[in-house]
């Protein structure tokens, strides 16, 4: 077991944001604006930031451009919050990846849910085991699928290296009987669909949220954190359905917006991040867009 497993599994129960990754005009990671926006983010106090996740547009990046964000993100950070590097694609390349990032300053590796459409699923919780086994630090699991038998969940949580599992599928009776079993492991169990989902998953004993939300308004996202943390769900939901629209947006085109909504949002704010690369929606149509300024103009005359 590393030694700071239980100080991460603490952080893992608040918010884990997960930052965009901003290109100059030539469309190149824009290192200096990346910086601004890991040091507001962490300024603001969120616990964990997950560099290179899926709102970092993790798989339309190159190798060596993670590496960057990894490292840029680590020294913005400057000991704030915790540092998850996200890895991931083929297993040499994530474990390759991970030792990398934990050379430049991230305290945790959050590994991406293998993609192989050939990937069976215990194969896939081998995948991250394997991961967990050769990593010094502490592994976050980010599962998308519901095809993990609950014996195949209790595996991740046995792991003396894994420190919590971002589950990112919404059935929740699968998630119910994951928790209901593994009662007597330490591992957390985050929800990995964001504060619109965050409310049921606390309900049934998951926590932590992760959020890209935190990149447009991290206070609000704070705010609903608090709310679930003393039990008050109906003041999380009137958080939460301030920004409804936002989320909602964020579906469009089967999920291509979803991140092309958040750097919207922030070009909105004054942040020129550039656009989503392919393929990913690189804009929003007209619109979407006046529809996402209305909803930025509101938030910011409530705060």
């Amino acid at each position: 077991m590393t030694k700071d497993i239980q100080a991460i599994r603490q952080t893992l129960t608040g918010i884990s944001g997960v930052p965009v990754t901003p290109y100059d005009v030539s469309g190149n990671i824009d290192e200096a604006l990346l910086a601004k926006l890991i040091a507001r983010v962490a300024g603001a106090g969120i616990h964990n930031l997950m560099a290179a996740g899926n709102t970092g547009e993790f798989f339309s990046l190159s190798l060596d451009e993670i590496r960057r964000v990894h490292a840029v993100t680590a020294e913005a950070n400057d000991g704030r919050a915790l540092i998850s590097a996200a890895v991931g694609r083929s297993l040499v390349e994530a474990k390759a990846l991970a030792r990398d990032a934990i050379a430049a300053g991230c305290g945790a590796i959050m590994s991406h849910h293998p993609m192989d459409p050939f990937a069976g699923p215990a194969a896939q919780v081998d995948y991250f085991l394997s991961l967990a086994d050769a990593a010094t630090v502490p592994v976050i699991a980010y599962v998308r699928t519901d095809t993990f038998s609950v014996a195949d969940f209790r595996r991740l949580g046995s792991h003396d290296n894994i420190a919590g599992v971002k589950f990112a599928s919404p059935n929740l009776m699968l998630l119910a009987d994951v928790i209901r079993s593994t009662k007597d492991l330490p591992t957390i169990w985050v929800c990995g669909l964001a504060e619109a989902w965050a409310p049921a998953f606390y309900a049934i004993g998951a926590q932590g949220f992760t959020s890209g939300f935190v990149n447009v308004f991290p206070e609000i996202s704070l705010a609903v954190h608090a709310a679930l943390v003393r039990g008050d769900f109906a003041g999380a939901r009137d958080l939460i359905d301030r920004f409804a629209g936002f989320e909602e947006l964020r579906t469009h085109h089967r999920n291509g917006a979803n991140v092309t909504v958040v750097k919207e949002a922030l070009g909105i704010l004054g942040y020129k991040v550039g656009p989503v690369r392919l393929p990913g929606v690189p804009k929003l149509a007209p619109a979407e867009r006046a529809t996402l300024e209305g909803i930025i103009a509101a938030q910011m005359a409530a705060v």
